[in-house]
């Protein structure tokens, strides 16, 4: 009896730590999706506007970092840290960024095709993405149009812009399909992360931002904030940043991630 009991328990510790099988976190995030889509438009809108505002933090730390440090090649290894702080606000927050809702709300819509499941994710994508957009836009007017921050401060505001502008429309766009990528396949693997959660977010989004691969979310902070300076047009900033890199995080968060792992899960069962 008692090596019954043993045995019983050494078989429940196993399944405890047994890793949870891919249509497990398939089934989390599907649930997770269903709930979401379900809030109402104006919940979505004032947590989107928070995660616009406070993506802003990303610049802003990543900003302060290089300012106090030296010029040197090994440099973005330290200040990318900075670039992770806003998603960070963010994703433990609970606030609603764009590049996540690429990935989950598609599940049941993949999972149920159907025209009112349709049309309720573009509602989502629609108010969460003007949402963030609008929160990044007031951050770099506060930025551009306060005495909050120094003049040297604000040259690095604008290297960073600089920077994001530079690539032409064909590379942001393969460059927002790895950022697309590489933040849902994070949204993936946050479910039963538990204690390493905030690992996983200060990993995936330090790659991102080491990268340089475009974030439409972060990088709109950084290019409006280029734009209010004067530095470049806000057409230019709309037309060769924001809408190349929204197609690129998309196709990499949709097609990628959502897509192939539900195909994975689908072919499973």
């Amino acid at each position: 009896m008692l090596q019954e009991n043993q045995s019983n328990q050494v078989h429940e510790e196993a399944e405890e730590r047994k890793s949870p099988t891919a249509s497990i976190i398939h089934h989390t995030i599907l649930k997770e999706a269903e709930s979401e889509l379900t809030r109402t438009s104006s919940s979505l809108f004032w947590s989107g506007l928070a995660a616009g505002l406070s993506m802003g933090i990303s610049m802003l730390a990543e900003g302060l970092l290089i300012s106090y440090l030296p010029e040197a090649k090994w440099v973005p290894l330290l200040s990318n840290f900075g670039y992770t702080v806003g998603f960070l606000i963010v994703i433990l927050g609970k606030q609603q960024l764009f590049t996540e809702n690429t990935l989950t709300p598609v599940l049941p819509l993949l999972h149920r095709k159907s025209a009112r499941i349709f049309w309720n994710v573009l509602r989502l994508w629609g108010v969460v993405l003007a949402a963030n957009l609008l929160g990044t836009f007031l951050f770099a007017l506060v930025v551009t149009h306060t005495s909050v921050f120094d003049s040297h401060l604000l040259q690095v505001f604008a290297d960073i812009g600089h920077k994001a502008m530079k690539p032409d429309f064909g590379t942001t766009f393969v460059s927002g399909i790895f950022a697309g990528w590489l933040i849902a396949l994070m949204v993936w693997l946050l479910p039963y992360s538990e204690s390493e959660k905030v690992w996983v977010i200060i990993i995936v989004t330090f790659i991102v931002g080491l990268g340089h691969f475009s974030h439409v979310i972060v990088g709109s902070v950084e290019t409006f904030t280029l734009a209010a300076m004067g530095e470049a047009s806000w057409l230019e900033v709309l037309g060769s940043y924001i809408l190349p890199t929204l197609l690129g995080n998309i196709t990499g968060g949709v097609i990628i991630v959502a897509a192939l792992n539900h195909a994975q899960v689908r072919a499973g069962d």
